[in-house]
Order: structure tokens, then sequence, then C-alpha cells
């Protein structure tokens, strides 16, 4: 078997469906009323994890963040999260509904104080998010909870990626690396899912996974092949919502189809080139046998003449064989339009 973690109940790994988390992330906005909209909606959808952001303002920035406004947004950082923040009783509650609905729910800690509330609901692993991959005093702290720890690794190359994962082994952490790229959104041509591959050679032990903000759910579906198995993206019930992740989110029946579209490529991955049992029934129709097309005499010599290739398959010669009867005798009359039998063949 093939690397994997658990979540719950959930095996996560390359011999298992791909695990894909709705990214929830601050969408709501700081309502709970569209958080808990978005929850159902996922589930609705076939989702098996929801994903949310646990922002404790004071721990995770000083007052210099009001003066750093994002690229895709026109408010600064401290603005969004200050609005989009929930509570400790928010989020639990939040946490609840979820796990109501049959759903895993994870969330990021953006400082020490979001991971302690994490930690104290009791969540059952932790996401990393891209801009803490290298915040090694943060990563530490939530692997001293001995949980699984999912951790995106965008803005970050292998070098620094190898120093998060060596605090994850040595707390003997089960993980996955997410491949991401930090843009918003991000053009097809920089998502360069090539980067799967190097994330697997440099960190076989991991299993890994995209984390994805192009536009659609194109780039999800053809990560699979390449070994993805956790697709993550954002998640929107509405995307006439206001949002500085609307833009970039997939809504829930784009949602439906990424999970029913990344099972079927799960499904059809491996194998060997070799007819497969179940194919004798189109054989039996599809394949052409070597037939008599005009009435051949005894002792008479097969040529392009008298026999050619014609549907069904069930015949004894395929046509495969064609030219090793050519040039050979009949040992017995054969009427035309029939399929050569290797008894009548001297």
């Amino acid at each position: 078997m093939n690397k994997y973690i658990s979540i719950g109940k959930r095996k996560i790994g390359r011999d298992f469906p791909p695990f894909v988390i709705a990214e929830i992330g601050i969408n709501h906005e700081g309502s709970i009323e569209k958080a808990k909209r978005m929850i159902l909606d996922a589930s609705q959808a076939g989702a098996s994890c929801v994903k949310f952001q646990c922002h404790v303002i004071d721990d995770e920035m000083i007052p210099e963040a009001k003066n750093v406004i994002p690229g895709h947004t026109k408010e600064s950082i401290w603005e969004i999260m200050n609005r989009c923040a929930f509570s400790e009783e928010q989020d639990l509650e939040l946490k609840k509904y979820a796990e109501s609905l049959g759903l895993i729910y994870l969330s990021t800690p953006f400082s020490r104080a979001a991971a302690d509330r994490l930690h104290k609901m009791k969540v059952s692993a932790y996401k990393i998010g891209s801009g803490e991959c290298n915040n090694y005093p943060l990563i530490e702290h939530v692997a001293s909870f001995g949980k699984p720890i999912i951790l995106s690794t965008g803005m970050n190359d292998i070098a620094s990626i190898r120093s998060s994962v060596k605090i994850l082994r040595k707390y003997k952490i089960p993980f996955a690396l997410l491949h991401c790229v930090s843009m918003y959104p991000t053009p097809y041509d920089k998502v360069r899912l090539g980067s799967l591959g190097d994330i697997q050679k440099a960190f076989p032990d991991a299993v890994i996974g995209l984390s994805d903000h192009s536009i659609g759910i194109y780039t999800c579906l053809g990560s699979v092949p390449l070994g993805a198995s956790i697709l993550e993206k954002h998640f929107t019930s509405d995307k006439t919502w206001e949002g500085p992740d609307i833009m970039i989110s997939i809504d829930p029946p784009e949602l439906k189809q990424m999970i029913l579209g990344s099972k079927a490529i799960h499904q059809a991955l491996g194998g060997n080139k070799e007819i497969q049992k179940e194919e004798q029934g189109t054989i039996d129709f599809a394949y052409a046998c070597v037939v008599s097309i005009k009435d051949i005499k005894k002792g008479e010599t097969f040529s392009k003449d008298n026999i050619w290739v014609k549907r069904p398959g069930t015949g004894e010669i395929k046509a495969v064989d064609y030219k090793k009867i050519i040039g050979k005798k009949s040992l017995a009359d054969i009427p035309k339009d029939v399929q050569i039998k290797r008894r009548d063949i001297m």
C-alpha cells in the first residue's frame, strides 16, 4: 500500500479517492449565516471536508498590517481579517454544525492563539497555509499537538519546505504537502503541476496534493494522474457575493463535478495494456474473422480472390491470421459467406 494519512475515519493517499477540501475560508465575510449556508451546500455537493480560517487578530498582526493591501483587494489585510474573524464560540458552532452533517471540519491557524483555540476545539487535523510554510515557530507549536498536518507550500521552494518537514518528522506527525501558487487567480501557465513530482521526489514519505487558485476545476482534475491525493479549492455558495476570494472560488455545481470527476479519474488510473475479460462481448461483434467470399472447392488454394475478413468476431480464425491462410489449400467444399475453420485448412 502507498503512503497515506488518516483524518478522522478518512484515509488519504494514492490508494483512495482524492480528498476534496471545500475551503470556505473567509468567504462568509463574518456572517455565521453565510458560513452555515456554505457548509450545507458543500455537504449536498458531496464534499467530505470544509475548511475555515482561524484569526485571532491581536496575536496574528501588529497595527502596521493596516498599511498592507493585498494585490487582489482594495482593503488592508487588517481590515479584511478583522471583519471576517469569528469568535471562539462561533468557530465551535460551525465545527459542530459541519460534523452534524458528517463533514470533517478543518481550519487554518494564523497565530499561536488561533492554534491553541483549535486545539481546545479538538480538531482532528490542522491545515497550515502557504504564508506559514516557513513560519517554523508556529509549525513547531502546531506539531506539538500531535495531530496530522496538511501544509500548503506556495511562495516556498524545496529548501524552505525541507525545514518545515524536518519539524514534522521530529514530532512524528502524519503530514501532507500541497503544491500551491500564491497568485489570485493563478494563470494556467503558472500553476506548474510538474511541481507535484518535485515535491514527491524530495519527500517520499509525504502524501501530496494541490491547493489551487486558478479559475475552475481543470487543474485539480489534471493533478490527480500526477499523484495528487488532496484537492483544495476556495468555495462559495454564490459567486455574486462580496469577498476577496470569491473570484477564485468554485460554486456547488462545480464542487460536485470536481468530486465526481476526481473520483472517476482516480478509478481510471493504473493497470496494464492487455485485453480484459469484460471486453469479450464486444470482441464477439467487433473483431473480423477470415471468411469465404465465394464458393471454394476442396483442394482449391486460399487467395485474396476467395477469402477476406468480415464481422462478427465469433470465428476461429481472426483477421490477424489472414495472411497465414493465404496459399494454403482447402480440405473441404466451403460455401460463400461462412467463417473458415481450422479443420478446413490443409
